[in-house]
Formats: structure tokens, sequence, C-alpha cells
């Protein structure tokens, strides 16, 4: 038995996801006429208390299509420095938006409202105009920490006093609301536009939606357009979206509780020094005397799978296909390579 905790992107469709997409209405997307995308859409922008939504193929493009939206050339988004927006797409921000990055600190990938107020440009010819606050959550760098709405308000105050654009990377949204408790429409509202990803927590093949006002998003189909993500039949994929909604949110404890029995199988091994705090599906876990390559290679030859995550860090994800069999397996075999 393999078990691969690389990511929460390999899960499977299950049997009732196939069949829902088998099922799903078809139109062509691009002519705004798939009946399936549409419902989607709708019924995200509605749960987070959004005008409308777009679906497209990848967080990476919801992501990069709300910078496009929210920035023009000489000004700057202001983010995490281990942020994905900034460390694992591509270059993105650049490519897209010809938009500056301001980085900054904070624990387990984090940041508050004062040091947002303190990276601010000033009206100066010299700098680039502070124009967008990008938060993510939940922070995968920084172990999957979350966010609460308690640390988010301060800074969408922030924001709209100081004419600031604010933006959720929301491609692990769901782990942090059944972590939290809070509802996605109170999340809604502390930020112009979410990125809602489905195919990590949720378990779908492919898809992400991003929501906002109906303003943006017309711009924003337009800049989907230009990036090639218009698709047509796309009520297959949709529809595996509308299922996971259905089925495969409040199953995410599980994925959370499994982490936690990862959590005590490493934090007691000699092979490793540290483990970040676990407060939902993502484990990362500080070498003892190894580089990652050595543990990778040891970890594969007992059947288990996982990612290099910082020099001497290692990162495993829980996901819908980790089963509680799996976990068994896993302290097991994790066991036996103690000497």
């Amino acid at each position: 038995m393999i078990i691969d905790l690389r990511s929460d992107t390999l899960t499977q469709p299950t049997s009732g996801m196939k069949e829902a997409m088998m099922q799903a209405a078809l139109g062509d997307d691009v002519f705004g006429e798939d009946p399936t995308v549409k419902r989607l859409e709708d019924r995200l922008a509605q749960l987070f208390g959004k005008e409308a939504g777009l679906f497209c193929p990848s967080g990476t493009m919801t992501n990069q299509i709300a910078i496009r939206i929210h920035t023009r050339p000489q000004t700057e988004v202001i983010c995490h420095r281990d942020s994905h927006i900034y460390l694992y797409e591509g270059g993105g921000i650049m490519a897209n938006s010809h938009a500056s990055v301001k980085l900054l600190d904070g624990p387990f990938g984090k940041i508050d409202a004062q040091a947002v107020a303190e990276a601010i440009n000033p009206d100066d010819d010299h700098a680039p105009e502070s124009i967008l606050v990008s938060l993510e959550n939940t922070m995968n760098k920084g172990g999957g920490s979350i966010y609460t709405l308690d640390e988010v308000r301060p800074i969408r105050k922030l924001c709209r006093d100081r004419g600031l654009k604010l933006h959720l990377d929301g491609a692990r949204i769901f782990n942090a609301l059944e972590e939290s408790g809070e509802r996605p429409d109170a999340w809604g509202e502390q930020f112009d536009t979410v990125s809602v990803c489905l195919s990590k927590g949720l378990g779908c093949p492919i898809g992400s939606v991003l929501v906002g006002s109906k303003e943006a998003i017309k711009q924003g189909r337009k800049i989907r357009k230009a990036m090639g993500g218009g698709m047509r039949q796309a009520g297959m994929l949709a529809a595996a979206g509308l299922y996971a909604l259905d089925h495969h949110i409040s199953r995410l404890a599980d994925d959370h509780r499994r982490a936690q029995g990862l959590l005590m199988a490493l934090e007691d091994h000699p092979l490793f020094s540290e483990v970040l705090p676990v407060r939902t599906n993502i484990v990362i876990a500080r070498l003892r005397g190894m580089q990652p390559e050595e543990i990778l290679v040891r970890l594969a030859e007992s059947q288990i799978k996982a990612v290099k995550f910082g020099k001497d860090l290692i990162r495993f994800v829980t996901h819908l296909d980790f089963t509680d069999e799996m976990l068994e397996q896993f302290i097991r075999r994790l066991g036996d390579m103690r000497g």
C-alpha cells in the first residue's frame, strides 16, 4: 500500500462525484451558456455573500485574475513572504500585472494590521503605489495555520481607511472554516475578492472560483479569456464542485483528525526535531541532522510519499484518499525507521 501525502491535490474523484459529472447539463461557457457552471458560480458567490463568481481551471488563475483586477503597472501588492501568490505562481504578479511586491514577515505565514500599515508606501514618485493586500487561508507554508475573523477585521478596516483592496487566496478556506466554525459570508464581507479552490480538500479533479462584485467578475472574465482560461462544456467539471459542496465539506474534520495522528507519530520520532503546530490538514516537520532528500528516500522505501518544504523541512498533507488504515500503516512504518 502506497501512502501518498505529498498534497491534497492528489485525490481521485469519488464514484458519486464521477456520476454527477457524467449527468451534468452542459453548454458553451465562453458564450455564457453552461447551466452547471452558472449554478456553481452563483452558489459560491451566494455562500460568500458576493454578487458573482467566475469558474477557472486553477487557483493560480483565480489569484492572478484578482491581482490584475485590483492593480495596474507600477503599483504594489503587500503579502507575507511565504505567500503562494509570490512563491508558487510562476512570477505571475510581474508577468500578468506588472506590479511590484512588498513581502512581510509574521509567525506561521500570517501578517497583522500593524505590519500592513507600516508597509504602505507614502505618496512619493520614488515608490510604487501600495494598492492591494493579499492574505492566504489556510496558510500553506505556515503549516496549515488559519486566520480568524478577529485577526482579519483590523486589516480590512485599515485597507478601507487607506484606500487599498483586500484579496483572499482561499486555497483551503473550507479547511479554515471547519476549524474555526465561522461562516463563509462573514469572510466574504471582509474581502473585495475571494479565490475558492475546489481541487484540494474538497477533492475535485480541477477548478477554482473567484467571487466578488459584478463589476470585478465582468473584468475578470475578460482577463480569464486573455489567459486562455475560457472553457467550453465546462459543466462536467463544475458538477464536481457542486457535488463536493454537498458531500465533502463536513468530512474535512476527518482530514484534520488524521493530521493530528501524523503529528503524534512525528513529534516524538528521533529523525525529527520539531513539528509545526497542526491546525488543519498540513503537517510540516523539521529534520534532525538529515537532508530532506535523504529522508524522502527512506520514506519512499517504506512506500510513503512526502515533499521537501525547505532546507530542513518536509511536508505531509492529509486528504480524502488518506484513510484510518493508512494512518495506522504510516505510524507503524515510521516506527520501523527509528534505527
